[in-house]
């Protein structure tokens, strides 16, 4: 069966829905938990902060911060594709559409809503004040737009990356998974003369097996 990944406008249910559809299709469930995992034990054990910060001024001139920032993002490309080729997964984030596009049997959704109503799901999630909601929802936004125009070239909220793209302000999350679920079992996943299936990636041997134990550890603790 296809790999799905789930790219999210923070509050917009997307971590929600995407272990939904994983623990419905007995999938893997790649997340930010599970690829900081991986990349620890390359020694890149920054990975959360590099990726979920925007460097500030004199960083932009540090060139061993950068080079250290260009390391952790080849290192987690190459584990996002790793567990691609892997199979039965959703992958949650991790720019997983545009690290893995053009596989014919990856699908990858886009889940979105209005910003006064993923603040709303933030105030009600974290139980936190409107004002501080509203900063980290805007703030969430800033980092990761510019996390993926910065290292792979293309407008964070591009419509043509994806294959389906989906308002969770009016599809609610439960409709969503199900429907996501159905695409996914419904895929015609044959090789095309033009898409390659994701089987064909190449890996590494020891990326490979520290992707596949840790997918095993994770569900083992997740069941």
């Amino acid at each position: 069966m296809p790999t799905i990944t789930i790219s999210r406008d923070f509050g917009s249910q997307g971590d929600y829905i995407a272990e939904k559809i994983a623990q419905t299709l007995g999938y893997h469930f790649a997340d930010k938990e599970f690829f900081s995992t991986v990349l620890s034990q390359y020694g890149l054990v920054e990975f959360d902060k590099e990726y979920d910060v925007l460097p500030g001024f004199w960083e932009k001139f540090d060139a061993h911060r950068y080079k250290v920032r260009d390391d952790i993002v080849d290192m987690l490309n190459r584990a996002v594709r790793a567990v691609a080729q892997h199979g039965n997964v959703v992958i949650l984030g991790r720019s997983g559409f545009e690290v893995l596009s053009g596989f014919a049997d990856i699908v990858h959704v886009r889940l979105q809503a209005p910003l006064p109503v993923r603040i709303t799901n933030v105030m009600a999630e974290l139980k936190i004040p409107f004002e501080q909601a509203e900063e980290a929802v805007k703030e969430n936004d800033k980092v990761h737009m510019a996390f993926v125009q910065e290292y792979y070239k293309i407008p964070w909220d591009a419509i043509h990356a994806f294959d389906l793209v989906i308002n969770t302000d009016k599809i609610s999350p439960d409709l969503t998974a199900s429907w996501l679920v159905d695409a996914v079992k419904a895929l015609d996943v044959s090789p095309k003369p033009d898409k390659p299936l994701a089987s064909s990636i190449e890996v590494d041997s020891t990326l490979k097996t520290s992707v596949s134990d840790a997918l095993k550890c994770k569900s083992a603790h997740n069941g």
